[in-house]
């Protein structure tokens, strides 16, 4: 039996951070009523409060939908650690994944109907960029190594933690308070989802310390790449670049928050404090060194992205930012 196979029942006890559909909330319930005789007015209260999102925070906003809108292909990349075959396997790794994907199906669902009600932005170019993301594919460079996978998961899940919720800070700012409320909720699915993935890479490095480091240096050494990076609107090459600009310029999420990460990642699962020999203790060492070194690297990642030029996105019917 192999060590992801041996760690269902490990699985199993951690489902509990999966909530059922009874309790969960729904994007209904955060978008104005359409059903009453009243629509009118909630809905031009919800447009006009929208108003005051600029357009940085608009290209940021539909960057993230667009990425959680790819969720199929995210989904696909895990199965190697579902093993689901079936589509209803039993299993606790396959009710997890299922359990999952269900919950951050909402999240696309959400943002797409807040930018579709607000007309903030073209949607059919974000329309055009959404299915060739998803027809484009994704790859996370792991593929064939469910341990980089999960490593991965445990990563990307903060990520976009840190990211809905700095977005649902600048939101209130400006006086959003609907788009900071679904940032909010969003934000806290994710936090759910990162403490499982989190949890079940501890388990490995308890259960298979040298295959946990390796992966998780392979991991590293490939750079954590972001899911929506195959993003293409029609209009030529360098979009997910120039989106990657904003986000960084906006402080929705920074190369300092890469480096913050790994930092968290390092201390969840006791790097410094796990005994390792030979070739795995120079991995320790070098996987201990990577916050600092990002750290370092963030002042000039940050002068890049406020030094390039303003970009004409579609999404917002080319005005730049």
């Amino acid at each position: 039996m192999n060590v992801l196979e041996s760690m269902q029942n490990y699985v199993e006890g951690n489902l509990s951070l999966l909530i059922s559909v009874e309790q969960s909330w729904q994007p209904t319930d955060y978008l104005p009523d359409l059903t009453g005789d009243d629509w009118s007015e909630n809905l031009k209260r919800f447009r006009q409060e929208a108003l005051c999102l600029p357009d940085d925070l608009l290209v940021v906003l539909v960057g993230n939908m667009i990425t959680e809108e790819a969720l199929p292909n995210y989904a696909i990349s895990l199965e190697r650690v579902a093993r689901d075959p079936t589509g209803t396997t039993d299993t606790p790794w396959a009710v997890w994944l299922r359990g999952w994907t269900a919950e951050e199906n909402r999240h696309g669902d959400l943002l797409n109907a807040y930018l579709r009600l607000t007309g903030r932005v073209d949607m059919r170019a974000v329309e055009v960029t959404t299915q060739n993301l998803i027809r484009n594919g994704f790859s996370s460079g792991h593929e064939g190594d469910p341990y980089s996978g999960l490593i991965y998961a445990s990563f990307q899940e903060r990520a976009t933690r840190l990211s809905h919720g700095n977005l649902a800070r600048l939101a209130s700012a400006r006086g959003e308070a609907n788009l900071a409320k679904i940032c909010r909720k969003i934000a806290a699915d994710e936090a759910r989802h990162e403490i499982f993935y989190t949890r079940a890479v501890n388990e490995l490095f308890d259960r298979d310390p040298e295959g946990a480091i390796l992966a998780y240096r392979t991991t590293l050494k490939k750079l954590v790449a972001m899911p929506g990076s195959r993003m293409d609107d029609g209009r030529g090459p360098g979009l997910f670049d120039h989106y990657t600009a904003t986000v960084q310029r906006t402080g929705v999420y920074t190369s300092r928050d890469y480096a913050a990460i790994i930092r968290h990642l390092n201390t969840a699962w006791g790097l410094e404090n796990r005994s390792f020999s030979g070739k795995a203790a120079k991995i320790q060492d070098y996987l201990c060194l990577q916050p600092e070194r990002y750290e370092r690297l963030a002042s000039e990642i940050e002068s890049r992205a406020v030094g390039q030029p303003p970009f004409p996105f579609s999404w917002v019917h080319d005005r730049s930012a």
